[in-house]
């Protein structure tokens, strides 16, 4: 059996599970807004067992050989009560999941300690810099003068957060420059701007799919908002570097990972981020990679 976890809407997960489905691969899909329902029963000793159980269902977590996690805030979920015993069995629930996909033998995707780097940015870059990619020179500060120094030394300056909280990455601009102070009552992380073009490069087991994006947009993903736009089209990478995406997803434990790369005018590779729970399907519709089709059998 194969477990889901997380919201019937998430594209990700349903995208994968429309394939085992056709497959008639034995699956489970744990939808979180069903919480309160389920209780879990798990013991760990010499082997770990134990069971997941509603009202009509049980769940034994013996006969999970592979898992695909994609859950969500639960306290922001419709339906969990924002404080009492109902949100504590919610979290409970949610708790006891993770810590079971941990130490599970079964295949998971991806593992929660191997997802934690992506919560302090600073952290991951370091991952980065250690497996064979550049990074942009980066501050993260409460210092406003800090942060003007920085922006005077490198010229051009993006801003984003420290934490894995999404947030749209922008250039630093003198009508932004005068809201350093703000720094002061928020860690801010500032990074040199690197020039060139866009690369998202999905690693699922042993195989690359990558993408290489056109825009003008400081951040592709919300270009739209401002009258821009993002064209997603599938590319071609030297071995060296589909290697060195290999070598980054394994150095940090994730078997599927969507890996943001900038290629420089000079042919230099940087990469910034890591996402350890990519949301795929936004580049799959565009390019027509088969990267469900590759998680689905990585699961199987």
């Amino acid at each position: 059996m194969i477990l889901f976890w997380g919201l019937p809407g998430d594209s990700p997960l349903t995208a994968v599970a429309d394939i085992l489905a056709r497959r008639r691969v034995k699956t489970a899909f744990l939808d979180q807004h069903d919480s309160l329902e389920w209780s879990v029963e798990l013991s760990v000793s010499d082997s770990i067992s134990g069971y997941l159980r509603n009202g009509s269902q049980s769940l034994d977590f013996a006969e999970i050989k592979a898992a695909y996690f994609r859950p969500y805030d639960t306290r922001d979920l419709p339906g969990v009560p924002s404080e009492g015993p109902g949100q504590a069995h919610a979290l409970g629930l949610g708790e006891a999941l993770l810590g079971w996909a941990d130490i599970t033998p079964a295949k998971v995707v991806n593992r929660p300690s191997a997802m934690t780097p992506n919560n302090s940015k600073p952290y991951q870059s370091m991952q980065i810099r250690a497996l064979g990619f550049a990074v942009p020179e980066t501050l993260v500060t409460t210092d406003p003068e800090a942060a003007r120094k920085f922006w005077e030394k490198h010229g051009t300056v993006i801003y984003k957060s420290v934490s894995s909280v999404r947030s749209i990455v922008s250039k630093l601009s003198s009508k932004q420059a005068a809201r350093l102070e703000n720094v002061k009552w928020c860690p801010t992380q500032f990074q040199e701007h690197i020039a060139g073009t866009d690369y998202r490069v999905h690693v699922v087991g042993d195989k690359v799919f990558p993408s290489v994006i056109e825009s003008q947009a400081d951040d592709y993903r919300y270009a739209c908002r401002n009258g821009g736009e993002a064209k997603i089209k599938a590319a071609r990478l030297s071995r060296e570097v589909e290697e060195r995406c290999r070598r980054l997803a394994a150095g940090v434990n994730l078997p599927v990972a969507g890996i943001d790369l900038r290629l420089t005018p000079k042919g230099e590779w940087y990469c910034f981020e890591v996402n350890p729970s990519p949301g795929f399907t936004y580049y799959q519709d565009a390019t027509g990679q088969p990267i469900a089709e590759a998680i689905a059998q990585y699961l199987v």
